[in-house]
């Protein structure tokens, strides 16, 4: 089971479609998710989305939920990935509005590159987020990721352009921080 100390990340069932649509069409979450014009979902299209999920095997996506109250709050997974040269695209992000800044993000973040290096192949995991998104930052590094780039001015939004940010975690440097908390743990 891909479990946190706050969340698990679990197969998306057919009762989270009306919630991830209600989610996927907050202001907040549109503009943080995708460069383009944020337009809304339709429920329709979240349900092709659901639908298509057993015949994607390109993308691995997961539904995170609370461990104490098992509630569905967003989503996580691998936007891609390249077997030969060691790489994946990671995404995520917490859909209810509860559940932001209070570390479920990072926790659900945490469990996926878990789940990543210890069972895959995988030797980078990479993500792109926007300078706007101070939260999701500062939630990266946390994480172990660290900026490897910037596409300058690549998004507007707010009335004005940000830069897109570029971010990275080798397996080295989540063994290096495996090890410290393992020696933390020790003492």
């Amino acid at each position: 089971m891909l479990k946190g100390e706050l969340v698990r990340l679990r197969e998306y069932k057919q009762s989270d479609v009306e919630l991830a649509y209600r989610y996927l069409n907050d202001p907040e979450v549109m503009l943080n998710l995708s460069n383009g014009i944020p337009y809304p979902m339709t429920l329709e299209k979240e349900q092709e989305w659901f639908n298509s999920q057993n015949k994607n095997q390109d993308k691995y996506s997961f539904a995170i939920e609370t461990l104490n109250d098992k509630v569905y709050i967003g989503g996580c997974g691998i936007n891609w990935y390249d077997w030969k040269n060691g790489t994946a695209e990671v995404g995520i992000f917490i859909g209810d509005k509860r559940y932001r800044g209070k570390g479920y993000g990072t926790d659900a973040m945490k469990v996926l590159i878990n789940f990543l290096f210890q069972h895959t192949n995988i030797n980078r995991i990479q993500l792109a987020t926007y300078s706007f998104n101070e939260r999701a930052i500062k939630s990266y590094l946390k994480c172990g990721f660290k900026e490897e780039g910037r596409l300058r001015q690549r998004v507007f939004r707010h009335g004005k352009y940000h830069d897109e940010v570029l971010m990275g975690l080798l397996r080295e440097d989540y063994n290096k921080i495996l090890k410290k908390s393992m020696d933390k743990s020790d003492q």
